[in-house]
């Protein structure tokens, strides 16, 4: 005895509405906010790089979703409404062979849609990957084992030297950068390959020994958007300390970072050399500036311990 067509409806309608509040129920769950929803797990960002970047993976997975969304409606129109009568004597349904304008969609179609993703994706590469002729500020980043240098080759002190910031193993060294300004990174290693990578700036860029010579592109330009302080890492396994080869962006107005430079280049009456940026930054607390934006040591990372008997069984 068959099923009435209304009790098959109204099964139908309650698993469209069980399938409905499962989705729900599983959107509301993760905690994700509108935002967090609409990038697809991509992180957040803090250039205009970053966010060009977001959008073609959004756009992306859009896309992909919509043929996600076709494929699987094909299949389950397919199932629920051609399958084996009962009491059919046909051994397979009706084929659809040699059917030139099927086989032409799901072949151009596929290629069609290949060819715009790879145009949207050269184009935002160019654009990520674009550089001023004159950028508002350059920074050289000079990565060796297992640190970093940072140089600002437009500001020399008193006795002609670039301003530069080395870190240390007691130290996390700061590179400190303006909000709102066209950027210029130069990128270069005394030793080994490493790599600099800010995980906000969602950019990473290998950083080669002798670059010029060996005709590699070592620089890169990006905008930071606001202020804060964001971890940056070697992502190139460089040797025993690579895990431990931090540093940190710490990014300022204009206004501020403009003074920032200007104490860099003054000499402390206490040490008689010129201010170092844990210094210079201090001095700038002192000016009113906020407590943990001029934090003069690092707070998004600490500097690994040195000492070869702490993890011993002797203590």
């Amino acid at each position: 005895m068959g099923v009435p067509q209304r009790t098959r409806g109204t099964r139908r309608g309650r698993a469209g509405k069980i399938a409905a509040l499962g989705g729900l129920v599983a959107l509301t769950a993760t905690g994700c906010s509108g935002e967090e929803i609409l990038r697809f797990g991509w992180p957040g960002g803090v250039t205009p790089e970053a966010e060009q970047m977001r959008n073609l993976w959004t756009w992306s997975v859009v896309a992909a979703l919509v043929v996600g969304v076709i494929v699987w409606g094909l299949i389950f129109w397919t199932m629920a409404f051609h399958r084996r009568k009962k009491g059919s004597t046909e051994a397979l349904p009706r084929q659809f062979q040699y059917n030139v304008p099927l086989e032409l969609f799901v072949v151009v179609l596929p290629i069609v849609m290949v060819c715009v993703l790879f145009f949207f994706t050269v184009v935002t590469e160019q654009s990520v990957l674009a550089e001023e002729e004159d950028p508002d500020v350059v920074v050289d980043v000079t990565a060796f084992q297992w640190n970093w240098e940072f140089a600002y080759p437009d500001a020399e002190t008193p006795d002609g030297q670039p301003v530069n910031t080395v870190g240390s193993s007691s130290e996390v060294p700061l590179l400190v950068l303006p909000t709102d300004r066209r950027i210029q990174y130069n990128l270069e290693s005394t030793d080994v390959i490493h790599s600099f990578w800010v995980p906000e700036f969602h950019f990473k860029r290998d950083v080669m020994p002798h670059p010029d010579k060996n005709n590699q592109d070592n620089t890169f330009q990006n905008t930071i958007d606001r202020e804060g302080a964001f971890v940056g890492r070697c992502a190139e396994l460089c040797g025993s300390y690579h895990s431990m080869m931090n540093f940190e962006v710490r990014a300022l107005s204009p206004d501020k970072f403009d003074r920032y430079l200007e104490l860099r280049t003054q000499v402390n009456p206490e040490t008689g050399q010129p201010n170092s940026a844990a210094q210079a930054l201090s001095i700038m607390q002192g000016e009113g500036c906020d407590e943990q934006l001029c934090d003069p040591f690092a707070t998004t990372t600490s500097p690994f311990s040195t000492d070869r008997t702490a993890r011993t069984a002797s203590g």
